[in-house]
């Protein structure tokens, strides 16, 4: 059975390092740096080889350099013989763009998890996707995790009173601003 390592990207170091934490296992060392015409460059600074690999990147803040770093580190990885690369993505870069709505419009989420494929990755693990269709543009192992379900048995827990209200956004048959 291959050993697990963990590596980060820049978006969510705390995070890495608390998965690693409670793992008790070390944060994969890698080095992410910029060349001087803004082009990524990523070093991974230790053997994958026969590895099950974890990169955690989310796709929030500066999004189109997250997702560069994240499809260089996983080519990285394969390129250097890692068993099985898993990208954990909180966030999924483009995912509110999962359907064509216009006539030229391009499917962004669909071109990111082809990117991803096409990279090297094995396995997706992403939390709450914006709309479950996107599990389908691949035909490799994606999972998502509903936190949803975690925070409500949580959220039941801490705020039994009845004084307690949940909000949603408005259903597509219901225009935002509508009253009841």
């Amino acid at each position: 059975m291959p050993n697990i390592k963990v590596f980060s990207g820049s978006s969510h170091c705390d995070l890495a390092q608390k998965v690693v934490d409670r793992l008790g296992i070390e944060l994969g060392k890698v080095v992410l740096k910029k060349f001087s015409n803004q082009e990524t460059c990523v070093e991974v600074g230790e053997s994958v080889r026969g590895e099950d690999v974890y990169i955690i990147q989310s796709g929030c803040g500066e999004v189109n350099d997250n997702l560069m770093e994240l499809l260089i580190m996983i080519n990285a990885c394969k390129i250097a013989s890692a068993s099985r690369v898993t990208a954990v993505i909180p966030c999924f870069p483009y995912a509110r763009q999962d359907k064509k709505d216009k006539s030229r419009a391009p499917i962004s989420a669909k071109l990111v998890a082809n990117m991803l494929s096409v990279a090297g990755a094995d396995h997706i693990i992403t939390m709450d996707l914006h709309a479950s269709q996107i599990q389908g543009f691949l035909t490799f192992r994606w999972t998502t995790c509903m936190l949803s379900l975690l925070f409500s048995s949580g959220f039941v827990r801490t705020y039994q009173s009845g004084a307690t209200a949940s909000l949603s956004p408005p259903t597509l048959e219901e225009p935002r601003g509508s009253q009841p």
